[in-house]
Order: C-alpha cells, then sequence, then structure tokens
C-alpha cells in the first residue's frame, strides 16, 4: 500500500497528525513489558492474559460485527490457526518478562525485525544481502551482551523465553502471509477471531489447572495493578489496534512500521526509569547494538 497524495503545503501538518499517534502506540508498547511484569507473577500468568483480552475483545468484536458475520467459513479457521499462534506468542512473552527485566525483553524481541526477513529469505530460497546479514549479525550480538550485562553467565530463562517468543512471531507473520484463506479477510475480524481463540486457549489451560482463576486474581488486584492492567487492554491492544488500522489509510506501511519499530527504545527507557533495572556497561553496550542491527536491518531489508 503506497502513501496517499497530500498536498504539499498540508503533507508536514498532516504526517504530524499521524505520525504521533502511531509514536504513541510504541510507547505504549514499549512500557507494556513493564507494566505486564508489575501485575503478573509465574503462577498468574495465565489468569492475567484472560483479564486483559477479555476486556479487550468485546470491544473488537462489537465494532467489527458486521465484517465477522461476512467471514467464510475457511476465513474464521485460518484466523483460528493464527490465533493458536498467537497465544503461544503471548504466553512466551508473558512468561518470559517474569523471569527477565523488562528492558531485556523489550529489547530481545525487537529481533523479530531481523529474524521474520531470515526466515522469509530460507522460505522463498533467495539470498539475503550482506547488508543485512551484517545487521542480523550485529543485532545477536547486541543480544549477546544484553544478556550479560552484569558479567559473562548463562542467559536467564527469561531471555531465552523471549527469543523464543521472537521466533514465534516471526512464524505468525510468516503464516499470516501464506494461509490463503486468510488473504482477503479484514483486518478487524481477523484480529478479533485470533484474539478470541488466544482467549480460549488461555481459558482452558487456566481451567486444567495453571494457577488461579482469573477472577480470584481480579479480586486480588489492587488500584495500581489494575490500572497496569487496563493499561495493557485498552490501550496496548484496543488503541492499538485502530490507530494501526486508521494510520495506514492516511501514511505509509512503512512510515508506520518505523515508527512502531523504536517500541524496544521506549521499552527500554521505561525499564531503566521506571523499573530500576540497571545494565552495566556490557548491557547498555548491547541494547545499542540491538537498537542499530534492528533499524539497519530494517533499512536494509525495505
Amino acid at each position: 500500500m503506497s502513501s496517499l497524495a497530500v498536498p504539499a503545503a498540508l503533507a508536514p501538518r498532516r504526517a504530524w497528525h499521524t505520525d504521533l499517534p502511531v509514536l504513541l502506540v510504541a510507547v505504549c508498547w514499549g512500557a507494556s513489558y513493564l507494566a505486564a511484569k508489575e501485575i503478573t507473577t509465574a503462577r498468574t500468568v495465565l489468569a492475567v492474559l484472560v483479564l486483559r483480552f477479555a476486556l479487550a475483545l468485546p470491544v473488537l468484536a462489537l465494532a467489527g460485527r458486521r465484517a465477522l458475520r461476512e467471514l467464510t467459513g475457511a476465513q474464521r479457521r485460518g484466523a483460528a490457526l493464527l490465533g493458536l499462534v498467537l497465544a503461544g506468542i503471548f504466553l512466551l512473552e508473558t512468561y518470559g518478562v517474569v523471569h527477565t527485566s523488562a528492558t531485556n525483553a523489550g529489547l530481545i524481541i525487537s529481533l523479530t525485525m531481523i529474524l521474520t526477513p531470515l526466515a522469509e529469505a530460507a522460505v522463498t530460497r533467495t539470498r539475503p544481502t550482506p547488508s543485512f546479514l551484517g545487521a542480523a549479525a550485529l543485532a545477536v550480538l547486541g543480544v549477546v551482551l544484553l544478556t550479560q550485562g552484569a558479567g559473562f553467565a548463562r542467559p536467564s530463562l527469561g531471555d531465552l523465553l523471549m527469543l523464543l517468543a521472537a521466533l514465534a512471531r516471526t512464524v505468525h507473520v510468516l503464516a499470516m502471509s501464506r494461509i490463503k484463506a486468510v488473504q482477503g479477510a479484514g483486518a478487524l475480524p481477523l484480529t478479533t477471531v485470533q484474539l478470541g481463540t488466544a482467549v480460549a486457549v488461555f481459558a482452558v489451560l487456566s481451567a486444567a489447572g495453571g494457577g488461579p482463576a482469573p477472577w480470584t486474581v481480579a479480586a486480588g488486584l489492587g488500584a495500581r495493578q489494575w490500572a497496569g492492567l487496563l493499561f495493557l487492554a485498552v490501550l496496548c491492544t484496543v488503541f492499538a489496534f485502530f490507530v494501526q488500522m486508521w494510520a495506514v489509510r492516511r501514511s505509509s506501511p512503512s512510515r508506520v512500521s518505523l515508527l512502531l519499530g523504536t517500541e524496544p527504545l521506549w521499552a527500554a527507557g521505561a525499564g531503566v526509569a521506571l523499573g530500576g533495572d540497571r545494565l552495566g556497561a556490557l548491557g547498555l553496550a548491547g541494547g545499542a547494538l540491538v537498537l542499530a542491527g534492528t533499524a539497519w536491518g530494517r533499512r536494509a531489508a525495505g
């Protein structure tokens, strides 16, 4: 999708009006790792995920009720399959952030921007450019240094889970581009079915003994924790989705992607400024290399 034509005199102002909400989404996503870490423990991951998406899902379903009815059976099945992958992503990310710092989580997950083009090249049997391979190597070196910020040691369980989450995100992106049944489906109903499938997975796992029941966890949340949960449901899910849909109609996918690509920068900022994360010299160098490598890789892949 190309950018919409805008009169030259109005372009800067309109671009700014479009860019600012998208940048706010990136800020929210960056802060989401710290928010999830503060309201979640290893025992309450499933319950928090049920609560988060159960709050967001009715809004999306209501907004897209007509489009949902128009989905074909094949489109619903394809979206449900993608929802299973999405459930795996959220499980890995949420368990991961419980066991690592918010800064590490946000920076490691940004490797998706490197892993996706590499996986696509492998599937299509095309050779990545030397420039992109250099960017990938730089990002990987950055992650190695980032996870060793306190001195060289084995990466934490959370670091490994976030790396698996980045791989799962890559699978999700490739699946969306290759499952033919969903190609003609609208973004809103497709997202709604995926999130509905994910919530069903979380609810089943929770009922099967995966920690306390969602209503038990909800009853025990304090005002600060409820604020964090609503932040994840309203701003990081509902608001973020509608802003993306709105922005790509007024800008270009590349511009939107570039702005959303600042997410790891905000994750690191929130982790250090609000979460008390301390990276050390190696960690700071690693974080800088991850940001540089993913930015270079995005340009090389584009």
